[in-house]
């Protein structure tokens, strides 16, 4: 059972391992360093994470999520206080959905697919079974943002170690 540390960013992800006391990074996406925190679900059975998604985002805005970690634990109407004016966006009880049509994923099934996709990269990587992870997150991040987090790595089949600021995880890593 190997363990990892993913920062799960807005923008992009990354994904690493401690190897001889230092952090190494695992390439991803085509050998990159940084996997683009998109996700395009194109039908009912196939889904774009990463490059692919975010660079066939113009083509296919409706069915692409970029951000979404700014939607985690919010609800609509603190969704469009931030500036989601998407009108995808929809409060279903106590559940953000966003309204693709054929899907209504939660932003945390959303960014379950972002970290299933590092998780898989780090298992070809590492040689075996990752299911462990420790997971960055803004320092601004409150208890219901943290839950969600954490959630996303239990349904992309993580045992969430620990959530670490990202200040701090910046301290650890130039410490």
């Amino acid at each position: 059972m190997k363990a990892v540390g993913i920062d799960l960013g807005t923008t992009n992800s990354l994904v690493a391992f401690v190897h001889g006391g230092q952090a190494q990074i695992i390439d991803v996406d085509g050998g990159k360093a940084t996997l683009p925190s998109a996700v395009q679900y194109r039908g009912e059975s196939e889904t774009l994470v990463g490059r692919a998604a975010r660079d066939s985002a113009a083509d296919a805005s409706h069915q692409t999520i970029l951000s979404v970690k700014r939607l985690l634990g919010r609800t609509a109407e603190e969704a469009q206080k931030l500036g989601f004016g998407d009108s995808r966006i929809k409060q279903d009880g106590s559940l953000l959905r966003i309204d693709l049509g054929h899907q209504q994923p939660t932003p945390v099934e959303v960014s379950a697919e972002i970290l299933r996709e590092l998780k898989r990269y780090a298992a070809e990587a590492l040689g075996g079974e990752v299911s462990q992870a420790v997971i960055t997150v803004p320092a601004y991040f409150d208890d219901t943002q943290r839950q969600a987090t954490r959630q996303a790595g239990r349904l992309a089949g993580l045992d969430v170690l620990r959530l670490v600021n990202e200040p701090t995880a910046a301290a650890l890593a130039y410490g």
